[in-house]
């Protein structure tokens, strides 16, 4: 939609927590920003290479079991809790809050996760992101990042070439994360012709002049310029995609 704030023109699409799909698996509670499983909906197939946002939460001694993966890249964001994985590339890590997990599925891979943990439900984002050339070799990789690395700024998290210590992906998709509380705030340059999807994991935060609450989430095209303000309690994902 176009939006004229304070004689601006803004080119932003609001996504609202409740429009999301729902699904109730007992022990698996989740929304999904995009088409995903049982819920389809053809006006929300993605945005640019990014194609699932799945806000999961999973009950204690509960878990996906080994199912296969191949020519994505999957990222796992924890917001609370810890989520077991294991894959047939032998990797076998706890992923916890802060920590961002990246795993190329390329010519194929089997992984399961899980939730260990006695009377705690794990609370994650899981992120599929269309790479640019299909075909590589699986491969792992888990970086911790510390809050006051985002606190007030975008923290580059993952890259197609790892610059900063960011998670390396097959896509020329760059994903940031950011905490925002108070006057803190944070800008993003985008070039021309790239899409940016802005992401609230929780708390409330302005993106362009726009409100956005826990689980909206916003779409940027034509725009040269991203604003992250007015954050209450925010914690935010931010995606510049190619178109």
């Amino acid at each position: 939609m176009l939006k004229l704030i304070n004689g601006t023109l803004i080119m932003l699409t609001l996504r609202k927590s409740a429009e999301r799909g729902q699904a109730d698996h007992g022990w698996l509670q989740s929304q999904h920003s995009f088409s995903f499983a049982d819920y389809y909906d053809p006006a929300h197939m993605g945005f640019g290479p990014l194609r699932v946002i799945n806000e999961d939460r999973v009950a204690p001694g509960k878990g996906f079991g080994t199912h296969p993966h191949r020519d994505m890249e999957i990222v796992t964001y924890v917001l609370d809790g810890e989520l077991a994985h294991k894959d047939s590339m032998g990797n076998g890590e706890a992923i916890r809050p802060h920590e961002v997990q990246r795993m190329s599925a390329g010519r194929g891979v089997l992984h399961s996760e899980f939730n260990h943990a006695a009377g705690r439900t794990t609370h994650l984002l899981q992120i599929w992101i269309q790479p640019d050339v299909k075909g590589v070799d699986p491969s792992y990789e888990q970086t911790y990042f510390a809050p006051e690395e985002k606190r007030g700024r975008l923290r580059l998290v993952a890259a197609p070439d790892g610059a900063e210590g960011a998670v390396r992906i097959h896509s020329s998709t760059r994903l940031y994360a950011g905490l925002f509380d108070d006057g803190e705030q944070a800008t993003l340059s985008l070039a021309p012709g790239r899409l940016a999807y802005v992401h609230v994991a929780r708390g409330k935060v302005h993106v362009n002049g726009v409100a956005l609450d826990t689980g909206d989430a916003a779409k940027l095209d034509g725009e040269s310029r991203l604003e992250i303000n007015q954050g209450q309690g925010a914690e935010v994902l931010v995606f510049d995609l190619p178109a």
